[in-house]
């Protein structure tokens, strides 16, 4: 077995889930720690720095969705990747978990070889950080007028009143303006947010769109019908 240098967090409170989900895993040569629900994950994942949490929805005390917030807020773990493992498989499911800065959702019942392909699908974003252009030439701080970026401190303001933005939201505006007036796909934007092999609905691209131009307004955002999106 090749060791992998990989770290990765389960978490889920059925002990035969975990068993399963960690034996496969550790076969693969990951790093594998486990915890029983939310409140331990958060604990432990300061300790253990994931690269990539598994994270059931449905758990006693604190469940995912919760979870994967209060991960999410803490700014040590703005790169840690987070996966939903879930039988669940409603659409607001799916917003909620992404919302709340989920990076996949993985069905139950849990293949071993859809699980490993799906996390190494999501584990090639740590190697090709440096190769995404649009992303790398972002600089620190845009100024649209009344709309500032600061991708440093993962702030949005407008007309100087400072924006909550979630993390999917907050990249998704960064890559519509990383270039101005050009008209991003659809699937270019499934493809940079996600990850090649990453399924996400339709729907869920439009729930970002919809919630950007609640907060920055509508006009900002334009779609270019049976083609995509761009920044103006």
């Amino acid at each position: 077995m090749k060791e992998n240098k990989y770290k990765i967090l389960v978490v889920d409170d059925e002990e035969d889930i975990v068993e399963f989900v960690t034996y496969n895993l550790r076969r693969e040569g990951f790093k594998v720690n486990y915890a029983k629900n939310g409140k331990e994950a958060i604990e432990l994942a300061g300790a253990f720095q994931p690269h990539l949490i598994l994270l059931d929805i449905m758990m006693p005390e604190m469940d995912g969705i919760e979870t994967c917030e209060e991960i999410r807020s803490d700014p040590k773990f703005s790169e840690t990747l987070i996966a939903f493992l879930t039988a669940r498989s409603e659409d607001y499911s799916e917003i909620a978990g992404f919302n709340a800065g989920a990076d996949d959702f993985i069905s139950k019942p849990i293949r071993p070889k859809v699980l490993t392909s799906r996390i190494k699908a999501l584990l090639k974003r740590y190697s090709h950080k440096s190769s995404d252009a649009d992303v790398e030439n972002i600089r620190e701080e845009q100024d649209f007028g009344n709309l500032v970026i600061d991708q440093e401190r993962h702030i949005i303001l407008l007309s100087g009143k400072e924006i909550e933005m979630p993390k999917k939201e907050f990249d998704l505006l960064l890559l519509l303006t990383s270039k101005p007036s050009r008209v991003f796909t659809r699937e270019e934007i499934f493809d940079r947010l996600w990850g090649p092999g990453i399924y996400v609905s339709d729907r869920t691209i439009d729930v970002y769109i919809r919630k950007l131009r609640e907060k920055i307004g509508i006009k900002r955002i334009k779609t270019i019908k049976g083609v995509g999106y761009k920044f103006e």
